[in-house]
């Protein structure tokens, strides 16, 4: 029998002990559903007219469309949807692991923070991804003994589709030391993310720190990341912050003061202030408006 689920939560106890679930549903949606961080991967097909807040995105759906939901990109669904069929299957890296895998999902829009979740499908394309997913259903229930194995290969087929179908920008290309660099400190900047508890606040908040973590001067580190982005690199770290200060505020119910401490900064003032001079907004405004 299929398990069915009214909405689109999970805990940790629907994962297997290999670290994987698939799940084929019906039913609508609540209106304002938030999910919380968890430590598992989540792809989603359906169909429905849908707004779907990830991270500060917010992205209007209709028809049909895959959904990845990374778990460090908290996510809430408000759902104009009839409760029409749809599916999600569930995973930890660690199912996945394995080198080529593990790059597949780090390429894929399911890891990278600063590509859409969202994928609209054609007909034609749907009907491929339900495909995929029916598999995933029946091996996922049946007694094959390489089952895993099939549903890895599934998996990693569902995330070429989704490559092809939402090209994404290329990572920096490895060519000299200035490229390398650049990579390292964003790997080592977006490493630093999600923030799960105001006690271990952020460590590296400047180049200094950046630099000192990668073992070159802080002036070699500045001019490479411009060379290679075209933008220094205080504005990477404060952006990023930013993304991280919205999610914070808009996904849990932590003190404006906790945020700030949890980002490094000594008073909530200066958090105040650096938040209005990204966004426009100061905390609690920018709170308000997204409840």
């Amino acid at each position: 029998m299929i398990p069915a689920s009214s909405n689109l939560t999970y805990t940790d106890a629907d994962l297997t002990p290999k670290g994987f679930n698939v799940y084929e549903m019906s039913g609508a949606v609540p209106n304002l559903l938030v999910s919380g961080r968890r430590d598992y991967y989540k792809i989603v097909l359906r169909t429905g007219d849908m707004t779907i807040f990830s991270g500060d995105q917010t992205i209007e759906v209709k028809d049909t469309y895959l959904f990845f939901a990374n778990p460090h990109v908290p996510h809430s669904v408000v759902d104009r949807s009839n409760g029409e069929k749809r599916y999600a299957c569930l995973f930890t890296e660690a199912f996945i692991a394995g080198r080529e895998r593990t790059e597949l999902l780090h390429s894929s829009p399911l890891f990278r923070v600063d590509a859409s979740p969202v994928i609209p499908l054609t007909d034609e394309q749907a009907v491929f991804m339900t495909g995929l997913f029916r598999q995933m259903l029946l091996v996922h229930q049946g007694d094959y003994a390489r089952g895993d194995d099939l549903l890895k290969t599934c998996l990693e087929l569902l995330l070429h589709e989704a490559l092809r179908l939402q090209p994404i920008q290329p990572g920096l290309p490895a060519t000299n030391g200035a490229a390398r660099i650049t990579r390292l400190f964003l790997e080592l900047l977006e490493g630093q993310f999600p923030i799960e508890t105001s006690a271990r606040p952020l460590q590296a908040r400047t180049a200094n720190d950046f630099a000192q973590r990668l073992s070159v001067h802080v002036n070699y580190l500045n001019r490479a990341v411009k060379e290679v982005t075209g933008k220094p690199t205080s504005v990477h770290i404060a952006e990023r912050v930013a993304v991280e200060a919205k999610a914070l505020l808009q996904h849990t119910d932590w003190s404006v003061a906790d945020i700030a401490y949890s980002l490094g900064f000594d008073y909530p003032t200066y958090f105040n202030n650096f938040f209005k001079r990204l966004t426009g907004r100061i905390p609690k405004t920018f709170r308000k408006a997204k409840v």
